[in-house]
């Protein structure tokens, strides 16, 4: 068995280098594989399934590249590969009608999967960084279903135009926080494996990848972070039957 795990793509149609590296990986790389484990964060925002109902007469592309997208997931899927979709603090409204034309499964975060020889946390990795209050008042109320119901309900151009002024929103919040409150909190990541029972966690999220060694409940265990892609560059994990998380970076062009 051969599991890929990505995270953070932040697909839309001003990074065209991106998307088409990212389809590309599909063919050369992801084909063949058993399953496909996408962590977050795939598209930059996401304000709604009926998005892709605009088809070409979205002015902004992003129906016509979440189509493209969806599609090619389809191919991957119908070749036998398992894909599973996470939610991320960017596309959190993503919905069962995109998961069903991308053959994919949507996926609680977190959720523990056997993958390799042993039972492994996922995470977009968001709710971690708890220093970050401002953010996790805005994550309990994105994550309200109440919330998503109202905001759906509100016409898609409305939509469109949320989503753009809650990124610049978080553009200009993030320029003025201390780095180390962007990133996860240590005490939270142990807590949160402990609760699990598992020695591996996998996420997203911080753009910083790496592999953390650390201890829970006494056991030697390790957190792994995925990193965002850029055009030219992507990340990675790679599980075999039987071995340990690869983290790892390739080249897009």
């Amino acid at each position: 068995m051969t599991a890929l795990l990505i995270s953070d793509l932040h697909l839309h149609p001003g990074a065209p280098g991106v998307s088409e590296g990212f389809l590309h990986w599909l063919d050369e790389r992801a084909r063949g594989s058993d399953a496909l484990y996408i962590l977050g964060d795939f598209f930059e925002a996401w304000v709604g399934d009926d998005l892709l109902d605009l088809g070409e007469q979205d002015p902004t592309g992003n129906a016509t590249l979440a189509s493209r997208i969806a599609a090619a997931l389809k191919r991957l899927a119908d070749g036998g590969t398992a894909i599973y979709l996470m939610h991320g603090n960017r596309d959190f409204l993503l919905g069962e009608r995109f998961a069903h034309d991308a053959g994919a499964a949507l996926l609680p975060d977190p959720s523990v999967v056997a993958l390799g020889s042993e039972r492994v946390l996922l995470m977009h990795g968001d709710s971690l960084c708890t220093h970050d209050e401002a953010y996790q008042a805005f994550r309990a109320q994105a994550r309200n279903p109440l919330w998503q119901e109202q905001v759906l309900s509100m016409p898609i151009q409305e939509r469109i135009a949320l989503a753009r002024q809650l990124r610049e929103q978080s553009g200009e919040a993030n320029s003025n926080k201390a780095e180390d409150i962007m990133d996860v909190t240590l005490d939270e990541v142990v807590k949160v494996m402990a609760e699990h029972g598992v020695t591996t966690l996998i996420h997203g999220h911080t753009h910083r990848p790496a592999v953390h060694d650390l201890e829970v409940d006494g056991q030697p265990a390790k957190r792994y972070v995925l990193g965002d892609w850029q055009p030219g560059k992507g990340w990675e994990i790679v599980i075999e039957e039987g071995g340990e998380p690869q983290l790892q970076a390739f080249s897009l062009s």
